[in-house]
């Protein structure tokens, strides 16, 4: 099986008497890999592994159809019918990523539609398996990589997960978006002694929304490293930037509606691109712009743009002397997070701030899949200097689902809420 990003894909799990496609209720869960293994399908195309051990196989063509064909005439059908004829059956198997399906361009699209298709597939190959390394005889255009009209586009990547860090800067490239990487704050590294000197203090009565647990190292060195951005920000005078974390899932066509929603939107303090919402239902659309909404609560600062006003406003609340995970300190300054008690230690909370709707980005990966790994989460405890790895499991922020019920002012319910959207 080929991936896709579309419903369209290279099989089908059934054909009608007449020889056309027809629905079943195993198609979504076979592509989509709820169900994995190998499974007796009725027609395969585009890619094949064929035995050539037996007479039957001599029997399968292309063209000319076999005598007895009457299906409307259409080589993979042709094809299908030949292998029915013969007795040799189809399977396709989704137990591995073999390749992925470059869906064709629509009739009224061109040559930059077809671009975007593909780049967009070499995107999802990084994310879980090798590049996609262009063909010797394939001419591909030079890259003109730029910053899309930010002053400066951020990636916080961590200098011992060379991987994620080279997967980032292909996807860029490949976006042709040039990026300055800033080395993450390793909360491994860090001690009381360095805190302190710091002046690195824990918000007073701050618990993990769902496990109680404190802050932990990994999330003071994340908060560190978006700080040290917004310190930047207001030193060089940059007006308007864009920040990354390296893991990030890039929605097909990103560079192009991110340009397009900057066009509109100027002076925007902090605008998510990527982000886990809470109640998207209670999110009120920005009036003459249907690519943006009034964000409320959130998690998660995986991709986000910020003015040099928004930065000025994050640093004055100096949050190093009361500090809690940064995606939580960002929905207390624009003054949509449900505890008051955090609330009470910043003021004003009167940053602006917006989400791209329908998202541009996504993380890699969620607690649970088989690649997930959170370098915040499974930290020591932000006082501890033992060195020990916590294996957290109560956190649930980076699971796929579901959203929260926020149960009162500074409470969370954790029911699971009827229109998840991640």
């Amino acid at each position: 099986m080929l991936d896709s990003q579309t419903y369209y894909s290279n099989f089908w799990c059934g054909i009608t008497p007449q020889g056309y496609y027809r629905r079943t209720a195993e198609y979504f869960p076979t592509k989509n890999r709820q169900r994995q293994g190998c499974f007796q399908v009725p027609m395969v195309h585009s890619t094949f592994l064929v035995s050539l051990k037996t007479e039957d196989t001599a029997q399968l063509a292309f063209y000319p159809p076999h005598p007895n064909y009457t299906w409307p005439f259409d080589d993979i059908i042709v094809f299908a019918y030949a292998c029915q004829a013969a007795g040799v059956s189809m399977h396709v198997c989704n137990d591995h990523r073999y390749g992925y399906m470059n869906v064709a361009v629509k009739p009224h699209q061109g040559l930059e539609e077809e671009k975007t298709n593909f780049i967009h597939l070499i995107l999802e190959a990084l994310v879980d398996g090798p590049p996609m390394l262009a063909s010797a005889h394939v001419s591909r255009p030079p890259k003109k990589p730029n910053k899309m009209g930010f002053d400066e586009v951020f990636v916080i990547s961590l200098a011992r997960r060379p991987q994620r860090r080279a997967r980032m800067l292909t996807s860029l490239w490949e976006m042709e978006i040039s990026a300055q990487v800033v080395d993450a704050v390793d909360g491994r590294t860090l001690n009381s002694s360095i805190l302190k000197h710091l002046g690195v203090d824990l918000l007073p009565g701050y618990q993990d929304p769902y496990s109680g647990r404190t802050l932990t190292k990994g999330e003071v060195g994340c908060f560190l490293s978006h700080y040290s951005i917004w310190e930047e920000v207001v030193v060089r005078g940059l007006a308007r930037v864009v920040v990354f974390e390296d893991d990030v899932r890039f929605e097909d066509n990103f560079r192009r509606r991110l340009e397009r929603l900057m066009e509109d939107v100027v002076t925007q303090k902090l605008s998510y691109l990527g982000r886990k919402q809470v109640n998207p239902e209670e999110e009120v659309a920005v009036e003459g712009l249907p690519g943006l909404v009034v964000a409320g609560y959130s998690y998660w600062t995986l991709a986000y743009t910020l003015s040099l006003a928004g930065a000025r406003k994050l640093l004055a609340s100096r949050p190093l002397q009361r500090m809690l995970p940064v995606d939580e300190f960002l929905p207390i300054m624009f003054d949509q997070h449900p505890n008051d008690q955090y609330k009470a230690y910043f003021w004003p909370r009167d940053l602006q701030a917006f989400s791209a709707r329908p998202l541009l980005a996504s993380p890699t990966h969620y607690a649970g899949d088989a690649e997930w790994l959170s370098d915040t989460e499974t930290s020591s405890p932000w006082d501890d200097d033992s060195g020990r790895l916590i294996s957290w499991t109560g956190s649930q922020k980076t699971l796929r689902g579901p959203h929260l019920h926020l149960a009162g002012s500074s409470g969370y319910s954790l029911h699971p809420h009827p229109r998840d959207e991640l």
